[in-house]
């Protein structure tokens, strides 16, 4: 395993821009639930899908050729045509879907946590990412589309939820 070296000072320091879930992580995650809280097997269009969450429907088919590409929702063309879940709903975790979509949970400059390698003082960071990555699929793993739909969130993530100010974003310093 060729570990990547960040001990040369960066040219750019500071990161203002906070951790984000992207509009195309929502749309996918939102689509993916619309399928999965559909009354019959039968395909779903785009449109519909579009409308009904208020997705723009040029972007939701590029992210629909995405989920196809990831063996996550089939889709059918024709009068009957249009998208159904690739499989059961509570095979399809949150993480695979931003995956589908994005890459890797917690990458950092594009590359996986574990390859990193910092220079001193900063060297103990390379386990902060890993760390973050891990609290990422904590949550996002176990959490399947079944889950949302139900409205039943499993037991890990409602404590998560009530932890003390989860609900609140902090101010930037």
């Amino acid at each position: 395993m060729d570990l990547i070296d960040r001990t040369v000072p960066l040219t750019r320091v500071r990161q203002t821009r906070p951790v984000r879930i992207t509009a195309r992580v929502d749309y996918a995650v939102r689509a993916m639930v619309v399928l999965a809280a559909a009354p019959s097997p039968a395909p779903m269009k785009a449109e519909s899908i579009a409308v009904a969450q208020g997705i723009p429907l040029y972007f939701l088919l590029k992210i629909l050729a995405d989920l196809r590409a990831a063996q996550l929702v089939t889709s059918r063309r024709g009068q009957a045509g249009g998208y159904a879940l690739a499989r059961p709903a509570d095979e399809v975790a949150v993480a695979d879907i931003i995956r589908a979509v994005e890459g890797p949970l917690a990458d950092v400059h594009g590359t996986s946590p574990e390859l990193l390698k910092f220079a001193p003082p900063a060297t103990p960071l390379r386990d902060v990412w890993i760390a973050t990555r891990a609290a990422l699929r904590d949550v996002l793993e176990v959490t399947t589309l079944a889950d949302i739909v139900a409205g039943q969130l499993p037991a890990s993530v409602t404590r998560e939820l009530a932890r003390p100010g989860a609900e609140r974003r902090r101010p930037s310093p």
